[in-house]
């Protein structure tokens, strides 16, 4: 992550796979804990991901990244669970590692949201407009945009790259 924040666009792309492969199992253990289709976790995995990428300069470079991971992964977990069912059950002992991570502040002014969004391809601005700003999951942003979930994952993962290299650049 330090050398992503530097703008090191492969150090990113290896650590962007690095946590989607570190959470998989432990998004896959709480969805199905409480009901939920294993179907569900790439869904959560990518809003994990792009959680990560709008707010990765909140992170402090002075502490462990796992913690502040971690610490995403539950609100987003939570975050699904509460949208799609209104009600979720999870042990709080499930989190005990991770609460006493701090949240994360507001990454950034909606302004510059829509300045980076703007200079994404259409295809790529619609899928992270959907999936980032109005809270869609994947298969939400595929049935609402008329794409198979593989090509919203498949925009997903080229419209965070995209960015990831706009905010080296800037």
């Amino acid at each position: 992550m330090r050398a992503a924040n530097t703008g090191d666009a492969e150090a990113y792309e290896r650590l962007l796979r690095a946590i989607a492969a570190a959470l998989r199992a432990p998004i896959r253990r709480h969805l199905l804990r409480a009901g939920r289709s294993a179907a569900d976790v790439e869904d959560v995995v990518q809003e994990v991901l792009l959680a990560v990428h709008l707010k990765r300069h909140t992170w402090d470079s002075e502490r462990p990244i796992e913690p502040w991971v971690h610490a995403i992964a539950r609100y987003k977990v939570v975050d699904v669970l509460r949208r799609r069912t209104g009600k979720f059950d999870l042990s709080i002992d499930e989190f005990s590692e991770t609460l006493a991570a701090e949240a994360p502040e507001p990454s950034a002014s909606p302004g510059e949201v829509e300045r980076h969004l703007a200079k994404l391809p259409t295809g790529q601005r619609t899928v992270v407009q959907a999936i980032a700003v109005e809270g869609h999951s994947i298969g939400e942003a595929a049935e609402r945009l008329k794409m198979t979930a593989g090509a919203v994952r498949v925009a997903l993962h080229r419209g965070l790259a995209a960015l990831a290299r706009q905010l080296g650049q800037d």
